[in-house]
């Protein structure tokens, strides 16, 4: 299979271009869902927590931004949106109002749990894609470092590492990684497997 000239007209196989679509899909599903959970922690934070909304302004932009970026991606790798972006929608938002009712610690707490998952899977992505796919990987390179200042300003600000944040954010990872799954009707275990073979 071809994939246009995002490759420099090189040839990849059928299974690479389907994990490289499940790349842009998984990463525009969960760039959206990252707009929901910091649109409703900001409408939370308008009545309780005013200190957190400019840092939090600040990523919801960043999100916006990279949303955008994967959007565009899309069609030269013949991939589209997931069926279940509702899911993110609705369950970003509340993941994010939740958390939001439980202080500043439980917006940290989450801000960090969800940006370490994408810290984790940026990277797995990178190695995958090297040489299959440069301007894709051009994109997550250029969005990474923000993802890690997003993640670093959360954990300077959890003074609480007590069970309970523990557990939230483990709840947190394990729901995101489930969103995932379900995002790519199972496409992103594939990936995962794909990316496996790819370090041995």
């Amino acid at each position: 299979m071809l994939l246009t000239d995002t490759t420099d007209e090189k040839m990849i196989s059928s299974r690479d271009a389907l994990t490289i679509a499940c790349i842009v899909r998984v990463n525009h599903a969960g760039e959206f869902g990252a707009i929901r959970i910091y649109s409703a922690q900001i409408f939370v934070s308008g009545w309780l927590w005013p200190d957190c909304i400019p840092a939090l302004s600040d990523m919801l932009e960043d999100e916006r931004r990279h949303c955008i970026l994967f959007r565009d991606a899309m069609p030269a790798r013949k991939s589209r949106p997931c069926r279940i972006m509702r899911f993110w929608s609705y369950g970003g938002w509340m993941l994010g109002f939740l958390t939001a009712l439980l202080g500043r610690q439980g917006i940290w707490a989450c801000t960090a749990a969800v940006e370490a998952a994408v810290h984790r899977h940026l990277d797995d992505q990178l190695h995958f894609l090297k040489g299959r796919d440069p301007e894709l990987s051009g994109i997550i390179l250029s969005i990474r470092d923000e993802e890690i200042a997003h993640l670093r300003h959360a954990e300077e600000r959890l003074v609480s590492r007590s069970v309970t944040s523990r557990a939230l954010r483990a709840v947190i990872s394990i729901a995101t990684d489930c969103l995932i799954w379900l995002s790519t009707w199972g496409d992103s275990t594939r990936m995962a497997w794909a990316l496996k073979a790819e370090e041995r």
